[in-house]
């Protein structure tokens, strides 16, 4: 299989048709072999039956339905497990994603070596209120991840089909494939500016509440590709940080304590300044820092380390090898 289209719907009866008619335009004439998978995510309106219709009419189109609304995290994930193709090119089933852009997406995947290109829509046709909190967020994600993108949320992307099988598409994390796709060791990422479409059909299915959701995905991503597998770096160094603050500061309450009666000076208990309840807190918390450190390496290494290595490639095995 040379193509893999994965699509992931929801309540997208009225363009489905349309889309499947358009690739057929675009890429048939090619000569490859692809399939496009269509994922229903659990669409209310008459989707499924379009899907099954069009999987009847057309054989290289194939469907998966899930009995809920999971998200498009869950059916990009499901569409990567049933790909195929050695390259996998992602769009959205609403018709803004142009089919006439995957050519070009696959040249640049096959002939110029990347692991992931992913759109530019550098030309919008969204409303402001959707454009400059994109802007924004697009901004911290570039400035957290070190990954040079204008657009990490563009529905439209194109992978090898061995970046798709070794990362885990979860919860929001849609948004962060190259992020993840890097922190599985493919590093050669690139960007295309692609065409935009006004919606011809329907409304928006994601609200203002998919910008929140994106920062703390992004958090999530970030700290656990920094700290994911050495939990006692962040955890233990916080700790030991403030327990020993904690611990400078009581001593110097105790030694102005000792100061004062060396002199036979008044001085007030040690126990009666608020610095010093201040100090016992730092000190508190920092152990319980420390001590969650300490159970996160225990955790990160409960499952075998030899599993948690991706290997690039073999050579000199036979299949009857075992390995």
């Amino acid at each position: 299989m040379d193509l893999s289209l994965v699509i992931p719907l929801y309540n997208e009866e009225e363009s489905l048709t349309e889309l499947i008619a358009w690739i057929r335009r675009v890429v048939d004439p090619l000569g490859w072999r692809y399939e496009v998978i269509l994922v229903d995510d659990g669409s209310s309106d008459r989707s499924w039956p379009v899907v099954e219709a069009l999987c009847q009419d057309n054989e290289m189109v194939r469907g998966i339905r899930f009995r809920r609304n999971y998200g498009k995290s869950a059916a990009l994930f499901c569409g990567f497990e049933a790909a195929r193709g050695q390259v996998v090119i992602t769009m959205d089933a609403d018709l803004q994603d142009s089919p006439e852009e995957i050519p070009g997406l696959v040249q640049m995947i096959r002939a110029e070596g990347y692991d992931l290109v992913s759109g530019w829509k550098k030309k919008r046709y969204d409303p402001l209120g959707k454009t400059l909190p994109s802007k924004l967020f697009n901004r911290t994600a570039r400035w957290v991840s070190g990954i040079r993108l204008h657009d990490f949320n563009c529905g439209l992307k194109a992978y090898r089909s061995e970046v798709i099988k070794n990362i885990e598409v979860y919860g929001e994390m849609h948004r962060y494939i190259p992020i993840l796709a890097k922190q599985a060791g493919f590093g050669r990422i690139g960007e295309k500016v692609v065409q935009h479409q006004e919606r011809k059909y329907g409304v928006s299915k994601f609200g203002m509440e998919r910008f929140l959701k994106g920062f703390l995905d992004l958090m999530s991503v970030s700290f656990i590709s920094k700290f994911g597998k050495r939990p006692m770096h962040l955890f233990g160094g916080l700790g030991t940080i403030m327990f020993m603050v904690g611990f400078v500061s009581a001593g110097l309450l105790g030694a102005h304590k000792l100061w004062a009666v060396y002199h036979q000076l008044r001085a007030p208990l040690v126990t009666s300044s608020p610095y010093f309840y201040i100090a016992l807190t730092g000190m508190i918390i920092g152990t319980q820092l420390f001590l969650a450190g300490f159970l996160g390496e225990l955790v990160s290494r409960n499952g075998s380390e030899r599993n948690s290595y991706k290997v690039a490639s073999r050579v000199g095995y036979r299949p009857e090898d075992g390995r």
